[in-house]
């Protein structure tokens, strides 16, 4: 039986588990995955970015299934990020490193385009109306 990830469990575990003993989580985020929206011009060499998601540093902070929202300050500017659950590398409290690191996981298929269900050699068909009186 396949099961879900067990990533954004742990990250929101983890999370409150740094937080309740007073230390500041931060997270590794793997920066060039699709779907992740971060300032680039934060994000290192090797394509990572550490973000503080301390709850003094963010604003409406979501650690849901599929993915982390947040809004923080970059340079002073307020900005929006998109992280989903699996480009984040690690989650950890900056003072003593203690948290998780996780293996790199593949993202999911992208959903099929409506194009996608469309039969080899069946043309598609334009909808229309017809009026009725």
């Amino acid at each position: 039986m396949a099961m879900t990830s067990s990533r954004p469990y742990l990250m929101r575990a983890l999370y409150e588990w740094i937080v309740d003993n007073d230390c500041t989580p931060h997270i590794l985020v793997d920066a060039h995955l699709e779907g992740v929206l971060v300032p680039q011009s934060f994000v290192n060499k090797d394509g990572q970015i550490i973000l503080n998601i301390n709850p003094t540093a963010v604003q409406d902070l979501v650690i849901g299934d599929d993915a982390i929202r947040f809004n923080a300050r970059f340079g002073g500017v307020p900005t929006d990020l998109f992280i989903p659950c699996y480009a984040v590398l690690g989650i950890y409290a900056r003072e003593n490193g203690q948290g998780m690191a996780f293996e790199p996981e593949t993202p999911p298929p992208a959903p099929p385009t409506p194009e996608d269900d469309t039969p080899t050699g069946v043309e598609k068909k334009r909808p229309s109306l017809k009026v009725v009186k």
